[in-house]
């Protein structure tokens, strides 16, 4: 697989609800994450754009869903960040809601790339978000961004906890973790060759 699966992404469409996505398309791939997790980053590094995902110093910008398409027709689908305290109950209702929705019964999705602070792995709300998808059977691909703020100690270290804890409560799920760094620019290959493999296995899925 070329290391190239998400250059040239195009944005297509935004949504408040997952039903106006479009019906007729490609594989989907979908991006979630704890506010200031380093989302939008990753996406930007994985599409080789600096823009291509709003970058915000607020975090919880992003309320909406957002759907850019690939060379090969799948899509990269990035959800809003959840876990933002300092917002209204009813919209934090409603982006649980959009998640929730979205996970849980898009047919086109075919796996979730779960984007976790390095420093902060498997918090309460990432479990969450682990459980409402896990009875999909779909797989999950973990970054553990913002590697570049540890040590190669504290990086091997975390990176073996967080398998172990993943394999261990979440033993039904295809579970992968890996590091990332967007500022480093690290770990980019190892992402797309597991996410090539997601589609891969699409393509040879019969209708």
């Amino acid at each position: 697989m070329p290391p190239s699966l998400f250059r040239h992404a195009v944005f297509e469409i935004s949504v408040a609800d997952p039903k106006a996505l479009p019906q007729a398309g490609g594989a989907e791939i979908a991006f979630a994450g704890r506010s200031n997790a380093g989302k939008s980053s990753a996406i930007n590094t994985l599409a080789v754009h600096t823009r291509l995902a709003y970058v915000s110093k607020t975090p919880g910008r992003t309320q909406l869903i957002n759907l850019f398409r690939l060379k090969n027709g799948a899509a990269l689908v990035d959800l809003p960040g959840y876990g933002y305290a300092d917002v209204p109950d009813a919209v934090r209702q409603q982006w649980r809601g959009l998640l929730e929705h979205y996970l849980t019964r898009r047919e086109a999705l075919v796996g979730l790339v779960l984007i976790m602070d390095a420093r902060r792995p498997l918090t309460e709300l990432d479990r969450q978000m682990i459980g409402w998808f896990a009875a999909t059977g779909k797989p999950i691909h973990c970054l553990l961004t913002k590697a570049d703020k540890l040590t190669r100690q504290e990086q091997t270290k975390t990176l073996e906890a967080t398998r172990r804890t993943a394999s261990t409560d979440f033993p039904e799920i295809p579970f992968t973790v890996q590091l990332f760094s967007s500022l480093k620019k690290t770990g980019i290959d190892e992402a797309e060759c597991v996410i090539g493999g997601w589609l891969g296995e699409k393509e040879k899925t019969p209708d």
